[in-house]
């Protein structure tokens, strides 16, 4: 009997562009992006001389990089590969698992954690590169504090909600981007000779013939940061309208990249230093007000950075790359999640950025890099994308040859500031990647080593136990989660639980069983009677993306049951009997040990402890399983029993 659970607001999402919804794409998606004005032509020329070649080639190598990175690969193929209209990194991996290719997993893990990384080194460079305006109107301002307090508010917000100020995001966005074409149209027009940087020749003249002109590539780079939000975050405002506010955003970025190149031209010579070019362009009366909404901007890049980590750690969980940890639903919004741990791990990485860095100049070498790794990783899993949909041979080798030509020179190229502050990603980036590998690992090993055995062989038991009057009565209801994917056979841990530690009597025992799917928005059930009134076991089909509320979806399925007459709920104590009273339930979590652990070979007995360690700071089963408010015994079994041949003795 196979059922569908109550269907998702996802299956809402607009297939056609609309002027709400490309409003609500503005406040969601280009935050990052959007922002990157703010620091990345002034990184070039922080020490280095302003001359025509330079601001030639750098306004022409930003040009292209958002128009063969951004545009090309994320707008143009990326977001056709969607699954179920979702993307992202790991999205795209639950695309390909079917491929059956074992070592496929590494690049979506490692491309999540290098972008996990970024999360912690984004929002303090957004948030500085604006705040560090205000030293126009005061010279001597410190500005760290008020970075602080705008970074620890933001992340003390998150366990609120943001329902109420996400829908000013969309109209502040519209302002900002509105003031960027503005700005940069107003001195576009008073030196058109900036147009040259259309031509992809200035930037390969600059590359080629500039002393130093490559290893400028690091920071023209931090133009596409954003480029990886655009592909995540698909499933959150529909590709239609993804494609039409893209168009606007970046004709107003282009404008004023052209209209900060324009004025480069006017102010040839010495190099800028600490001044930032973005609000020497603006005149005083504006300065102010222009402060304030990129403020507001560089918030919400924040948040939507944020809020999108939280959706990647909860696809994460659900394809079993990260341990289990608490998630929350603060809004009804049922795509706005709350991941208290990591939250609290992003606001501690974003403090220590600031505290280390200070000023969002030195910030820039520790940026840049996590991403460059991201699009490198995304890239491979396009390659095996189109080979899954048997596209032509000759298309993969073109999309590999550019993007590792064009990705691969600005990894090389961002790599020379790994001593200036690179090292800072490489370190959060590999600090994560250890969590994921070592979850995945310890999974791997601890299934490997798993014991079942068929049902059948103990289904007579079962049923005789169920009558046994001797036997004190446990529960009315019995439920176990079984890990077990074949429906006859189950864990000896199970079998172990229900007849030799404590023989536990029930008049109905249920086997819940949990399969993640490769669509994210799945929910389904299947329910197979194994004995008439006594064994039932309950197959959920959740998507990747889907909260395991097992709890009340279990009570969903019993309540489907009772309609079609499935299955009878009344106490069956005889002093509650028509009562009209429902029987007890009670579940069983089993905390599945490993005796003996020591015999195993070294490298496994370090991951299993690392894993042990991710379990014990993870959330426990019944808060990830949403059994809190459920009745619920928790037991010690054996996950297996190694022999153990130096122990055999001998009877005198």
């Amino acid at each position: 009997m196979l059922q569908s659970l109550t269907p998702t607001p996802h299956a809402s999402l607009q297939n056609k562009a609309t002027t709400a919804g490309t409003l609500i794409a503005l406040g969601i998606v280009y935050g990052d992006i959007g922002t990157s004005p703010l620091y990345t032509v002034r990184g070039v020329f922080v020490s280095r001389p302003v001359t025509e070649d330079v601001v030639l080639g750098t306004v022409s190598a930003i040009i292209w990089t958002l128009t063969l990175l951004t545009t090309v690969k994320y707008v143009f193929i990326a977001m056709k590969a969607d699954n179920n209209g979702e993307g992202g990194i790991l999205s795209l991996y639950a695309l390909l698992r079917r491929l059956k290719i074992k070592w496929l997993y590494l690049p979506a893990i490692i491309g999540a954690a290098a972008l996990l990384a970024d999360g912690i080194i984004t929002p303090p460079i957004s948030v500085a590169s604006a705040i560090e305006g205000l030293r126009i109107l005061k010279p001597d301002l410190d500005t760290v504090p008020i970075v602080l307090v705008i970074i620890v508010g933001l992340f003390t917000f998150q366990q609120a909600g943001t329902a109420i100020i996400g829908k000013l995001f969309g109209p502040v966005m519209l302002v900002f981007f509105s003031m960027l074409a503005v700005l940069g149209a107003t001195h576009l027009v008073q030196d058109w000779s900036i147009l040259r940087a259309l031509n992809p020749y200035y930037a390969l003249h600059m590359i080629i013939t500039e002393p130093g002109g490559f290893w400028l590539l690091g920071s023209i780079f931090l133009c596409s940061t954003g480029a990886e939000a655009l592909y995540a975050d698909m499933g959150h405002v529909g590709r239609s309208n993804i494609y039409v506010s893209w168009t606007f955003v970046k004709i107003c970025l282009l404008l004023n990249y052209l209209g900060q190149g324009a004025w480069l031209l006017q102010h040839l010579g010495a190099p800028l230093g600490e001044r930032n070019l973005f609000f020497l362009m603006i005149p005083a009366w504006g300065l102010l007000p222009a402060i304030i909404i990129c403020t507001l901007a560089t918030i919400i890049a924040s948040q939507a950075l944020i809020s999108g980590s939280f959706t990647l750690i909860i696809e994460a969980l659900r394809l079993n790359f990260w341990p289990k940890v608490k998630i929350s639903y603060p809004t009804e919004l049922r795509g706005q999640a709350y991941v208290s741990s990591l939250n609290w791990i992003l606001c501690a990485g974003c403090v220590g950025v600031v505290l280390h860095f200070r000023e969002s100049g030195r910030m820039e070498a520790a940026f840049g890099l996590a991403v460059t790794v991201t699009m490198l990783m995304t890239t491979v899993l396009l390659a095996y994308y189109l080979r899954l949909h048997r596209r032509s041979v000759v298309l993969i080798g073109l999309l590999l040859a550019v993007y590792f030509t064009v990705e691969g020179s600005f990894l090389v190229a961002n790599l020379r500031k790994f001593t200036q502050g690179g090292w800072l990603s490489v370190l959060l980036g590999t600090a994560l990647l250890l969590v994921m590998v070592s979850w995945i690992q310890g999974r791997r090993i601890r299934n490997q080593l798993a014991q079942f055995t068929p049902l059948a062989d103990y289904l007579p038991l079962l049923a005789k136990l169920s009558v046994d009057q001797t036997v004190a009565k446990f529960a009315t209801h019995l439920v176990y989660l079984t890990k077990s994917n074949d429906p006859k056979q189950v864990e000896n841990g199970i079998v172990h639980s229900l007849f030799r530690k404590n023989p536990k009597r029930a008049d109905m025992y249920y086997l819940i069983h949990v399969v993640t799917t490769d669509d994210p928005y799945t929910k389904t059930y299947h329910v197979t009677h194994i004995l008439p009134d006594n064994l039932m076991r309950i197959e959920f089909r959740l998507g990747f993306r889907v909260d395991h509320a097992i709890n009340y979806m279990f009570r969903q399925v019993l309540t489907d049951l009772v309609k079609t007459e499935d299955l009878d709920l009344t106490s069956r104590y005889e002093s509650l009997r028509g009562q009209d009273m429902t029987g007890d339930f009670e579940f069983v979590i089993l905390n599945r040990t490993l005796p003996y652990q020591g015999q195993l070979p070294a490298w496994q007995n370090a991951v299993l402890r690392g894993y042990g360690a991710l379990r014990w700071l993870g959330a426990s089963e019944q808060q990830s399983f949403g059994l809190d408010n459920s009745s619920f015994t928790i037991e010690n079994v054996p996950l297996a029993l190694p022999p153990r041949p130096e122990l055999s003795l001998t009877r005198d």
